[in-house]
């Protein structure tokens, strides 16, 4: 198989063959080897082919990290249709956007993860193009179709070339076109439609090439060291860029075992990778510092860990010297990256010594050129500030049906324009020294104030809205909110928090509220977020929280 230039159906073809006796996926008590993987996908293809999924059309996942996730998700390529990963912690209201602007035609989804309800949290929002929706954990029910029934629509899941049973067309013509529409999908071609967080309050769709996912995680995973039959622990969701990208590509390119985590803890962690004997373990820096943290940490046997790669926030060197004598990580790797680059721009080697690891992000991936520049476009010396760029192969080709904000973003020379502030040294390590203008990485996830300020202002008691991120020692970053109240009167701090959590999701959740009567503006009336910032430290300096 030519990684440069495969695609994902491709990929879980090549993938489920090749590796076919080793195990793919262990998620509990289900074990499934990568022939039996590739049997499960190919059923529920089937499916989505006997359902009316054409070519070219969306499917949603939305749920947490499980062995149906990889199975319907890497189905939809198999269907020859879109892969739209929904964040798990999105409310109705946003993931019904998502799904609007994509036009979704089939929905999965795990009712009652984290005691939520998402297929009833959808009730009452416009979805013109969703026919169905599949709940993966559960038999059908209340208007939902449970995952096993949804399979059967497939036939069985090793086909015998005969009737599936069922009305429609028998299982050996469903999986011809199958077979067909897999072999139509080229690595140019857009694989998924992932949904960032957008400066002017909406999420974009960012298209993103499987074929550029497979070539530039193929050099990462080979970064990783990664093996056959390694265990390879996913707590990164799925439905995000570190999760489908670096997890469930890089297992299928390297034939490891993914281990999907729901939902993180600490203690179960460890427990599992001691059972597991996990080798390769990614993760944001806070996790790693929870664990070695942890009053229990000695008590287990974590000697098995090997690799990994972090990022998304500033590390301390002693946090990598740390997490290389206490837990036992032979390969600490640091990595940049955007939705926009596929999920990856840059990361450090394996041989780098601890203090690159930690000060910097690593240089361009293979393929891959980084520039910094100053705000006219030219290059900057080594050393000195200027805006990242980044060009190559895993660029997307643009933001879905937004022509607008693709050419603001990406230049007529196919620059990416990322909006991060960056130094570069002469061997051409970049260290990101400022975020985009306004966002905030709250525990490795991105929260843009223009989305959050849209919502906070229906709330009827605020009036205006600002939003700007301030330190937290566990999550690197937190949302603190200025409300200048309405006509209505004055809310507490704890009633817009309250509410929050119920409009969106808790990552955007702002856990500092300040009831201003006015907001610092400039001369062109807009709010210098710069003061914000400055009034922010004080009032937590002073426990004014």
């Amino acid at each position: 198989m030519d990684v440069d230039a495969c695609s994902v159906p491709e990929l879980v073809c090549w993938s489920t063959e090749t590796h076919a006796d080793l195990v793919a996926i262990r998620d509990g008590e289900v074990s499934l080897t990568y022939a039996e993987l590739g049997a499960r996908i190919d059923q529920a293809a089937r499916a989505m082919v006997a359902g009316g999924i054409e070519p070219g059309d969306t499917v949603a996942v939305w749920a947490p990290n499980c062995w149906q996730w990889v199975v319907a998700g890497l189905a939809v390529s198999r269907a020859g249709a879109v892969l739209v990963p929904i964040n798990t912690r999105f409310k109705g209201r946003e993931a019904a956007y998502v799904m609007r602007t994509a036009d979704v035609r089939l929905l999965f989804v795990v009712n009652g993860f984290l005691d939520t309800d998402y297929s009833g949290s959808l009730i009452g929002h416009d979805l013109p193009t969703l026919t169905a929706i599949v709940d993966l954990a559960e038999a059908s029910s209340d208007g939902l179709i449970g995952f096993d029934d949804f399979l059967a629509g497939g036939g069985p899941a090793v086909s015998t070339g005969g009737d599936s049973g069922k009305p429609g067309p028998p299982v050996v013509e469903l999986q011809g076109e199958v077979d067909r529409r897999s072999a139509a999908v080229g690595p140019d071609d857009i694989g998924l439609i992932m949904f960032t967080s957008g400066t002017t309050g909406n999420p974009k769709g960012v298209m993103v090439r499987g074929g550029a996912i497979i070539r530039a995680f193929h050099a990462y995973g080979r970064a990783l060291t990664v093996h056959p039959g390694d265990p390879y622990l996913l707590v990164n969701p799925y439905f995000h860029a570190f999760g489908y990208n670096s997890g469930i590509i890089v297992c299928l390119l390297f034939g490891a075992i993914n281990l999907p985590v729901a939902v993180y803890d600490p203690e179960a962690v460890m427990a599992t990778i001691e059972r597991e004997r996990v080798a390769v373990f990614p993760g944001p820096p806070a996790l790693f510092q929870g664990l070695l943290n942890h009053p229990r940490l000695e008590d287990y046997d974590l000697s098995s860990l090997r690799s990994c790669v972090t990022g998304a926030a500033s590390i301390p060197v002693e946090m990598i010297v740390a997490m290389r004598q206490r837990l036992g990580f032979e390969i600490v790797i640091t990595a940049y990256g955007m939705t926009e680059t596929s999920g990856i721009a840059a990361y450090t080697m394996a041989d780098d010594p601890p203090e690159v690891a930690a000060t910097t992000s690593g240089k361009a991936i293979p393929g891959a050129e980084l520039r910094v520049v100053d705000e006219d476009g030219m290059d900057v010396a080594p050393g000195a500030e200027g805006e990242l760029l980044v060009r190559g192969y895993q660029v997307t080709p643009g933001y879905l049906d937004d022509p607008v904000q693709t050419a603001e973003a990406i230049d007529e020379h196919g620059w990416l324009h990322t909006g991060d502030i960056a130094v570069m040294d002469t061997d051409g390590y970049i260290d990101i020294t400022d975020r985009k203008k306004d966002m905030f990485i709250v525990g490795g996830f991105n929260a843009y104030p223009a989305e959050i300020e849209r919502t906070l202002v229906e709330h009827p008691l605020v009036g205006i809205a600002s939003m700007i991120g301030v330190p937290d020692a566990r999550l690197g970053e937190v949302g603190a909110a200025f409300i200048v109240p309405s006509p209505a009167g004055a809310p507490t701090a704890d009633e817009v928090i309250a509410w929050s959590r119920e409009q969106m999701a808790n990552y955007k959740v702002p856990r500092h509220v300040w009831v201003v009567d006015q907001l610092p503006l400039n001369a062109s009336n807009k709010v210098l977020k710069q003061e914000l910032r400055a009034m922010a430290d004080k009032k937590l300096r002073t426990n004014d929280s």
